[in-house]
């Protein structure tokens, strides 16, 4: 199995997910406060490092069209740079929702949402990451031998 890492790229904050050795469960790791690019490659490095990282799967937000739009391409273009500056590839999800569902489960956990805003960024990166890896999971299930 592919050892991933989820990550929820916002203007702020960057949720992030990794899955266990089994790659059957997302789960979210952190959430990292963006100040500038060196603010996010240093922990995702770390993290990398230190959990033998083969892909970011990042979430990208169709519209509700599915078309690719310019918050879309603001992610797409900083996901590619740190694709590049951590030597590692990426893969885009559809993120459509992923918030609005990590806002439901704090609502039915009876949290704030305004309080937990980086709780939030982690669970929709869980989201994400757990959408890859049924996805993945799926395509291999229906391999022909």
């Amino acid at each position: 199995m592919v050892s991933a890492l989820g990550l929820d790229l916002g203007a702020k904050r960057i949720g992030v997910a990794g899955c266990d050795r089994t790659g059957l469960i997302a789960t979210g790791l952190t959430t990292l406060h963006r100040t500038n690019f060196e603010s996010l490659t240093r922990p995702l490095s770390e993290l990398i490092k230190s959990r033998d990282i083969e892909v970011l799967v990042v979430g990208l937000p169709y519209t509700m069209d599915g078309e690719i739009g310019s918050q879309a391409k603001k992610i797409q273009k900083l996901a590619r740079r740190l694709s590049k500056a951590l030597d590692i590839p990426i893969e885009f999800m559809d993120e459509r929702l992923t918030s609005f569902a990590a806002e439901e489960m704090l609502i039915d956990e009876r949290r704030s949402l305004i309080q937990n805003k980086a709780l939030i960024d982690r669970k929709a990166a869980a989201i994400i990451l757990q959408q890859w890896l049924d996805e993945r999971r799926e395509r291999s299930e229906n391999v022909l031998p």
